[in-house]
């Protein structure tokens, strides 16, 4: 009668991590060098590139103003393969994070913002620029996260059509970004950042005691116009 061997114990594999270059990309509208007034750090949300995201800007470039866009570091196919078959140039956009290796991602693009804003600052030696960083959509939460650790101090932190992390202590948060106009941006249409959306938002922050401004426009889920030129000129008046 044959024998027959039981199966090996599964075994679990082992995981590991190392760092590595990477070549991150960003664009940049307005003077690189020189005086300029003003820098804006603008990060673009889930699916979008920075190429395409920094365009929306345009309206405030006036030559005094530095815009820089950086691309998060995953870019990946919007469509799927089949639909890819029949395009000569499919669509691509890029993600900050998603929830594998996450806190992994999070250093990640935090150490390669930091890098990008000293970088920045590096060519501007002698000028003293306001800062003002945007996120947009899914860069709400990238930039709040690279403020909490970071020793960049913005004058002006806009949150458009986004939420701030859940697991940040707002009040600690607050104190981190040494006084920070905070401005929440939402379109009254926005599918995803919905008045109910909105109202928690505020609500939290009005609780832990953080003093904000909130922005509502006639549109959705986009940068508008009009509401990126009032915001402009309200902070150049500051």
């Amino acid at each position: 009668m044959a024998e027959f061997q039981k199966d090996p114990s599964p075994t679990t594999a082992t995981e590991h991590a190392i760092s590595v270059t990477r070549t991150a990309r960003y664009y940049t509208l307005g003077p690189t060098h020189g005086f300029p007034r003003e820098i804006w750090f603008v990060c673009h949300g889930y699916g979008q590139l920075a190429g395409r995201f920094v365009e929306q800007f345009a309206p405030i470039d006036d030559g005094n103003r530095l815009i820089v866009a950086p691309e998060a570091l995953s870019r990946f196919y919007l469509d799927s393969i089949p639909e890819r078959r029949n395009q000569r140039a499919p669509r691509v956009g890029a993600t900050w994070m998603t929830r594998e290796a996450r806190e992994d991602e999070i250093a990640d693009y935090v150490a390669y913002l930091d890098q990008l804003a000293h970088e920045t600052k590096h060519h501007l030696a002698g000028a003293s620029p306001r800062i003002v960083v945007v996120g947009f959509s899914q860069g709400t939460a990238t930039v709040c996260r690279w403020l909490s650790t970071s020793d960049v101090r913005a004058d002006h932190l806009v949150l458009w059509g986004g939420s701030i992390p859940p697991e940040l202590d707002l009040a600690a948060w607050a104190d981190r970004l040494q006084g920070a106009h905070i401005t929440l941006v939402a379109g009254e249409s926005d599918e995803y950042a919905t008045p109910k959306v909105v109202a928690g938002e505020a609500e939290r922050l009005s609780e832990a005691g953080v003093e904000f401004t909130l922005h509502r426009f006639v549109g959705g889920h986009a940068i508008d116009q009009a509401a990126l030129e009032t915001l402009a000129a309200k902070f150049s008046g500051h």
